[in-house]
């Protein structure tokens, strides 16, 4: 059977005369016009490889290889990067952004074959060396989130972490992806470490995953822990989209499974990272106002291409209140499922804080421990199979 090339460009030119040329070599030709075509006929059809425009309008090249990457059934697809751009920086950002190879606009016909064939060729020498069990593995992206502040993001991303860990005991790595707003240090009693503060100040081409690595904090429990700065200050660092998107990248290969507390809202950084994430967890609070906002938050990530599978919502019952909603109310209000309801347990929590460690290891016997192991049965359906180390 023939391979599949799936040939993204707005340019019309370049569809019609690249596919032609990929066509009479044997190939089976795709096309599309925009990134959001590309992608919907990439999960159709699953191409052996890609070929991809990097301007274009609407969803530029790097975000559709982002989306490619994050999603399970298209992140194994080689993707060769086809365009004009061609400064050192812009190909830098596209293998940043998961691209295989990079091929500047205009190129000779038999330089293209020459790098399909070489793509495709390594394609099936990955597959099989993936058969094999040979082939370093990335890890499964949490991203933790809600709609605003103050409704135990950090409390879940951290419990979570630690669940995980002591689940399948394999590296997790716990990322506070909220320069200036950082809790973990203090709270867990932390060595000094400039940890993710000193990475946004880095170019990022120089932070590579010892550079990262060194920036890991190890926790007794057995969590690797990047720290944000708890400095108010620090949060002009939230600006370096790029690096926290490079930041990222270098977690994917030093874990089985990354958690990351996005903090509120849908910022610049937040917008970018989510894309990447395998799944992102929304944490809620049973008020009414509250769960207006939680229903904005999710119509915003769908907006933004979130696919609606990759959203589950925890309903965090952080008090004891009469005014608090039911489980049936919030999923009426947020007409979506609820994957996990914690229940108050704010004496716990309190004493975990003054030990200085998280709630699922203070009392592992406890309801609260119980349902995050509740929430990982449910992780454990949508990610790949996981083995212990």
């Amino acid at each position: 059977m023939a391979e599949k090339i799936l040939i993204i460009d707005d340019d019309l030119d370049t569809l019609r005369l690249v596919g032609l040329m990929l066509q009479k070599q044997g190939y089976n030709i795709l096309a599309a016009s925009s990134g959001m075509q590309g992608l919907e006929l990439a999960l159709e059809n699953i191409p052996s490889l890609v070929l991809l425009d990097v301007m274009m309008p609407g969803m530029d090249g790097y975000e559709v290889a982002r989306k490619l990457r994050a999603n399970a059934s298209t992140a194994h697809i080689p993707i060769l990067m086809f365009t004009a751009k061609s400064q050192l920086d812009d190909k830098v950002t596209g293998f940043e952004a998961g691209a295989d190879d990079y091929l500047t606009k205009p190129t000779h016909p038999s330089e293209l074959q020459a790098h399909v064939k070489a793509l495709l060729s390594r394609s099936t020498k990955k597959t099989s060396e993936l058969s094999a069990g040979v082939v370093e593995q990335t890890a499964y992206m949490i991203g933790v989130i809600a709609a605003r502040g103050g409704l135990g993001v950090t409390t879940i991303s951290a419990n979570l972490a630690v669940a995980l860990q002591k689940r399948y005991e394999v590296p997790v790595i716990l990322a506070e992806c909220r320069s200036g707003q950082g809790t973990l240090a203090h709270d867990l009693s932390l060595s000094k470490t400039k940890g993710l503060s000193e990475l946004l100040q880095m170019q990022p081409n120089l932070i590579t995953r010892k550079a990262v690595k060194e920036q890991l904090l190890f926790h007794a429990s057995g969590v690797d822990i990047l720290v944000a700065s708890p400095h108010p200050k620090d949060g002009i660092l939230q600006a370096k989209v790029e690096n926290f998107e490079t930041i990222l990248n270098r977690l994917r290969f030093m874990a089985r499974f990354v958690i990351a507390d996005l903090g509120c809202g849908l910022g610049p950084v937040n917008q970018k990272l989510i894309s990447s994430l395998n799944e992102i967890i929304i944490v809620v609070e049973p008020f009414e106002h509250s769960l207006q906002h939680s229903r904005t938050l999710i119509d915003d990530l769908i907006s933004l291409g979130i696919d609606k599978t990759r959203l589950h919502i925890v309903t965090n019952y952080r008090l004891r209140s009469e005014a608090q909603l039911s489980v049936p109310q919030v999923q009426e209000r947020l007409k979506y499922g609820i994957d996990v309801t914690f229940t108050p347990a704010p004496e716990l929590l309190l004493q975990a804080v003054r030990m200085q460690t998280m709630a699922y290891l203070f009392q592992q016997e406890s309801l609260t421990s119980q349902q995050y192991n509740n929430l990982i049965a449910k992780i454990e359906t949508r990610a790949p199979r996981i083995t212990s180390s």
